[in-house]
């Protein structure tokens, strides 16, 4: 089935528009959806990268 996928992606004869448009909506939601798991990872992470570089900031 994967293979099918990208033989579809890669297959440009006839591709439209709306089909372009139709993949960046799925996109789209795929990225609304896990858009709250994302950020709070990503608060995660920079609070301890920035917690790291304060204490080091403080022991100089």
């Amino acid at each position: 089935m994967i293979k099918d996928f990208w033989a579809y992606l890669c297959d440009e004869d006839g591709q439209t528009s709306t089909e372009y448009i139709l993949l960046v909506a799925v996109v789209a939601l795929i990225v609304f959806k896990f858009k709250d798991v994302a950020t709070a990872k990503l608060n995660a992470i920079t609070t301890k990268v920035f917690g790291k570089a304060e204490g080091f900031v403080e022991a100089m």
